[in-house]
C-alpha cells in the first residue's frame, strides 16, 4: 500500500439482512476512503458458522451495491482460517495465550481447550476521532476468550488479524462497538501490531429515541426498496443522520457528499430516525427526475389490473404524470392510490349513480344536464392545439361563477371521474383529452334522460 493511505472497511455478519445502521457505517467509511483517494473494503465476518446465511451475505452485497458503495477488496473470513491459526500460534509461541482446559458451554461434561490471551490488567485508553480521549481499565475483563481452538479464532483476534493484514487505517463503527475497543487494543499490544485510528459514531435511533428494531420500523435496506424508496434519496436522507455538513443544504448527491463530508461534524448524540423526512427526500428526488424515467417506474409499479385493461395505453399514462406525481412519495404509493379506484377511470368511463352528480345543495338534474351541454359547447370550441387545462378553465370558468361553482363544476368532474375526490375537472379534461371528455358528459346527460 502506499505510505499513509487511507482504507477503511465494513464488516458485516451475514446472521441477518443489510441493517439501515449498518448502510450509514457504510457509507461514512465509503465516503471518507473515496474523499481521501483511499481504499474502501467489504469483509464478511462469517466465522460464526451457526448463524452465517448465504442468503443474508447475498442481500448485504446486493444491498450495498445498490446503494452505490462500490468496494476495492471483498474478504470472507471463513477462508482465512490458517491466517488466523498463525497468529493464534505466535501469541501462544510469545507466552502472551494460554491453552485453558476448559467444560463446553454447549456439550455439559465435555471438556474443551480454549485459548486465553494474558490480560496485563492495565488501563488502556485511545483518542476517539469523534469523541475525544477514552480510557479503560481491563482488570475486570480478565483473561479472556480469544478462540475456541487453535484453528477457531472468536470475533476479536479475527477482527483485530483482519485489520492489520488489510492495514486497516481507520474503523470508523457504531458507538456499540467502543466496549470491544479495549480488548482488541491488549490484542494489538500483544501481536506488537499498530493500531488504527478510531472513530464511534451515534446509533441511529427510532422518534421514540429507542434502538431502531424491526418491530416498530423497517429496518433493512431491502424493505426500503422494495417499498419503492430512491437508492440516492436513502443515501442522501442516511448521511444526514448524525453528520451535520455545516450549511443549509440539505439535498447532495454521492459525488458532493464525497467533497463535503468530514468525521469531525459528526455528533454524538443519537440520530433520529423520521420516517417522514426520508419520505421528503424521495420526493425530492422524484421531482429531479426525467419524465421518461418518472414513466417508467410508475409503469413498473402498476398493478396487472390497470396494465391489462382493454383501455390501457401508455399515452394516457403519460398524461397523468403529473397528477401522479402530486399523490406519491415512494413508488409503492402507486399500488395504494390504485387499490383506491383513483387510476382506473383514466381509462375507461367510470360507473356511477346519477343522484351523485347532484351538488351538496342541488335537487335538479335535469339543470346538471343543461350546465354538462353548456360545458360540452365551451370544450367544442378550444381549438385542439390549446385544449390544456388554463385554456378550458378559463373557457369555463365565467359561467361556474354565474351559475355557482359547485353547481357547475361538481358535475363535470364526477361525470368524468365517479369519484367524490378526484383531481380538479381542468386537469382531468386535459387528461382525458376533448373527444373523452365530451363522451363521458353525454353520457352523463344521457344518464339524467
Amino acid at each position: 500500500m502506499k505510505k499513509n493511505q487511507i482504507i477503511t472497511r465494513i464488516a458485516p455478519s451475514p446472521s441477518g439482512n443489510l441493517h439501515i445502521g449498518t448502510a450509514r457505517s457504510a457509507l461514512f467509511n465509503y465516503l471518507f476512503a473515496r474523499q481521501n483517494n483511499g481504499k474502501f473494503i467489504i469483509r464478511i465476518e462469517d466465522t460464526d458458522k451457526q448463524r452465517s446465511k448465504k442468503e443474508f451475505e447475498d442481500d448485504i452485497l446486493e444491498g450495498l451495491k445498490w446503494l452505490g458503495l462500490d468496494n476495492d477488496n471483498l474478504y470472507r473470513q471463513s477462508e482465512r482460517t490458517d491466517v488466523y491459526k498463525k497468529y493464534i500460534e505466535k501469541l501462544l509461541k510469545n507466552g502472551k495465550a494460554y491453552l485453558s482446559k476448559e467444560e463446553s458451554k454447549i456439550e455439559t461434561g465435555k471438556q474443551v481447550e480454549v485459548v486465553r490471551l494474558k490480560n496485563p490488567n492495565r488501563k488502556v485508553e485511545f483518542d476517539d476521532i469523534i469523541r475525544g480521549k477514552i480510557e479503560f481499565d481491563t482488570t475486570e475483563l480478565g483473561d479472556f476468550v480469544i478462540a475456541k481452538t487453535i484453528n477457531d479464532p472468536l470475533y476479536h483476534l479475527a477482527v483485530v488479524v483482519d485489520d492489520y493484514e488489510m492495514e486497516i487505517s481507520h474503523i470508523i463503527r457504531g458507538e456499540d462497538h467502543i466496549s470491544n475497543t479495549p480488548r482488541q487494543i491488549l490484542i494489538q499490544e500483544a501481536l506488537e501490531i499498530d493500531r488504527p485510528k478510531y472513530a464511534h459514531i451515534p446509533l441511529i435511533l427510532a422518534p421514540n429515541r429507542s434502538k431502531m428494531s424491526k418491530r416498530g420500523n423497517a429496518t433493512s435496506i431491502s424493505e426500503y426498496r422494495q417499498k419503492g424508496y430512491i437508492s440516492d434519496a436513502l443515501i442522501n436522507y442516511i448521511a444526514l443522520l448524525g453528520w451535520n455538513p455545516g450549511t443549509n443544504n440539505e439535498l447532495f448527491a454521492m459525488n458532493k457528499l464525497v467533497e463535503e463530508f468530514n468525521l469531525e461534524n459528526i455528533q454524538k448524540g443519537g440520530a433520529i430516525f423520521d420516517i417522514e423526512k426520508l419520505n421528503w427526500f424521495n420526493r425530492e428526488y422524484i421531482k429531479k427526475m426525467s419524465e421518461e424515467e418518472i414513466f417508467k417506474n410508475i409503469k413498473q409499479n402498476l398493478p396487472e389490473n390497470i396494465l391489462n385493461m382493454s383501455e390501457y395505453n401508455d399515452k394516457i399514462l403519460k398524461k397523468i404524470i403529473p397528477i401522479i406525481k402530486e399523490r406519491i412519495n415512494i413508488w409503492s404509493d402507486i399500488l395504494k392510490i390504485t387499490k383506491e379506484g383513483d387510476l382506473d377511470y383514466y381509462f375507461k368511463q367510470p360507473k356511477y349513480e346519477t343522484k351523485n352528480l347532484l351538488w351538496k345543495t342541488d335537487t335538479d338534474l335535469n339543470i346538471v344536464a343543461k350546465n354538462l351541454l353548456k360545458i360540452i359547447n365551451f370544450l367544442e370550441n378550444i381549438s385542439d392545439n390549446k385544449f390544456n387545462s388554463d385554456e378550458i378553465k378559463k373557457s369555463i370558468w365565467d359561467f361556474a361563477e354565474k351559475e355557482g361553482r359547485g353547481s357547475v363544476l361538481w358535475p363535470m368532474r364526477y361525470a368524468l371521474s365517479g369519484k367524490d375526490k378526484s383531481p380538479d375537472p381542468f386537469k382531468l379534461t386535459e387528461a382525458l383529452e376533448k373527444k373523452e371528455t365530451i363522451s363521458r358528459l353525454h353520457n352523463a346527460i344521457n344518464k339524467i334522460a
